[in-house]
């Protein structure tokens, strides 16, 4: 009986927040804390509605405005600021991703809104870092509904079983092992890169 060759990775697909970004909402909760109420992150995504601004149906201009009638006291500006000012690269993992795009297919697949993908890709080149790339705010829709990745599947030209995919959120790992991809759900880029040599990814 022939035993069947295991497909060898041609693609990876990285997530961006908590995986090649840290985050930090210190300076923005910092910010709002000297208005008269105080909120936890969570509060404030549920009254910003932040998962409409990642699907792209309201702007960045929106959300700011949002943002800032929760604490109106403090400048609209540095409201803007403490929103964007939330990031800390992961070194180790930026150098992964460089390295895996001489020898493989690298993309990027975000739940983000515009305002950050515009900040991240001024601050570090995001999308010069990969082959190709799809924020949720473009796409309409978000990580964990299978439309993504059908639309990354599409987009990138991908094979599933070539693929794997690097995330830190369990849902949004589940669902590209639905469509057949490899995943990973991104903890330490020890572990991560060690899982990738698992899977013969050369790193």
């Amino acid at each position: 009986m022939l035993v069947a060759e295991v497909m060898k990775i041609d693609t990876v697909i990285f997530d961006v927040g908590r995986v090649l970004v840290d985050l930090d909402f210190q300076p923005l909760l910092g910010c709002m804390a000297r208005s008269a109420q105080q909120y936890t992150m969570n509060e404030v995504i549920a009254a910003i509605d932040l998962h409409a601004h990642e699907r792209g149906e309201i702007d960045g201009s929106v959300l700011i405005d949002r943002l800032h009638g929760l604490t109106p006291l403090v400048e609209r500006a540095e409201v803007h600021r403490g929103w964007l000012n939330m990031f800390a690269p992961v070194k180790p993992m930026f150098g992964l991703m460089n390295d895996l795009k001489a020898r493989y297919q690298v993309h990027l697949l975000s739940n983000v809104g515009d305002l950050h993908w515009a900040h991240l890709n001024e601050q570090y080149d995001l999308c010069a870092q990969a082959h190709d790339a799809i924020p949720s705010f473009r796409a309409g829709v978000m990580k964990p509904d299978e439309k993504i990745y059908q639309l990354a599947e599409a987009q990138f030209d991908l094979t599933p079983a070539r693929t794997v995919f690097i995330d830190d959120l369990e849902p949004n790992v589940i669902a590209a092992r639905q469509r057949g991809w490899h995943s990973i759900q991104h903890q330490t880029p020890q572990q991560t890169i060690q899982l990738l040599r698992e899977m013969g990814v050369e790193c």
